[in-house]
């Protein structure tokens, strides 16, 4: 069975710097969700953020898939958080036309800390024994969310960004911990939201503070012959306690090239020189302000 977890926020919205046909039309969604079928992918990962991916994910039937969904923030006037996170998981179901979901994550962690954090647990945890849910997790931007949430509960599942320029994931010695704990690892940001799949003269000015990663990778690409999917896919694919790499596609022709190049032999050039811990450039949610 392959690692690959299908990221359909891409179905809902228009995302991705490297995006250039907007949101995935329905026909073109079918026609990825069968090759996905066929190439064994099991995994959907999907959010109530996403626009309307449910709602398209569920028009075209997808009972062979197993979902992972995410919570939405929790409103601040919010009076029954049991209701709140009950209404949401069964809308979620409705709209995808199943009974259950794989995983449930928290998609905005700062609520663990905030007044609703125990209730939100406890909700949580009453959806699953309820059979809604088979295993809860979170979705985190910053490492030390992790730890901060698994102060309050151990969740199943965490979904966290790992690609070959940010690496906090492993290098902060926290997948490994994780693994430990058997807790099931979601990887995402493979290709930097598309930043790592653009050819150098495309990359967007705002991120000319980091040319010499730029020139170098794309020296290194060149030299070495090597396709940047490959190259990007090959370092989570290396890594053995990651369980699931969640990439998204805008059309068909992009999920064949990604699945048989996750199949080709992981490469073992060195890439460490792409590493950084620059916040404004990792985190996709700061580039507004560059």
């Amino acid at each position: 069975m392959t690692k690959l977890v299908l990221g359909s926020v891409q179905f809902g919205i228009n995302y991705g710097i490297s995006n250039q046909h907007g949101k995935t039309k329905f026909s073109e969604v079918k026609k990825i969700l069968n090759f996905a079928k066929d190439s064994k992918i099991k995994i959907i990962d999907t959010a109530v953020a996403y626009g309307d991916s449910e709602e398209i994910l569920g028009k075209t039937g997808v009972k062979s898939f197993n979902f992972i969904s995410k919570l939405p923030k929790i409103p601040k006037n919010c009076k029954d958080v049991d209701y709140w996170v009950q209404n949401n998981v069964e809308t979620s179901l409705s709209k995808l036309r199943i009974k259950k979901l794989y995983g449930l994550l928290i998609h905005h962690t700062k609520d663990l800390s905030s007044t609703f954090g125990k209730k939100l647990v406890n909700s949580i945890q009453k959806i699953r024994s309820n059979g809604l849910v088979k295993k809860i997790g979170i979705s985190i931007y910053e490492i030390s969310e992790i730890e901060t949430a698994f102060k309050i509960y151990k969740f199943d599942i965490v979904q966290a960004p790992l690609n070959i320029i940010d690496r906090r994931l492993e290098t902060s010695g926290i997948l490994s911990k994780l693994k430990n704990l058997k807790v099931e690892v979601h990887t995402r940001s493979t290709f930097l939201q598309g930043l790592l799949l653009l050819p150098r003269e495309k990359i967007p000015v705002k991120f000319n503070r980091w040319s010499n990663i730029w020139d170098r990778w794309s020296l290194e690409l060149k030299e070495k012959k090597l396709n940047p999917i490959e190259a990007c896919l090959s370092y989570p694919m290396s890594l053995s306690e990651v369980d699931h790499i969640v990439v998204g596609v805008n059309n068909l022709d992009q999920l064949k090239k990604l699945i048989k190049l996750s199949k080709s032999k992981i490469s073992t050039s060195d890439l460490s020189f792409m590493i950084s811990n620059e916040k404004k450039l990792i985190n996709p949610t700061n580039w507004n302000s560059l």
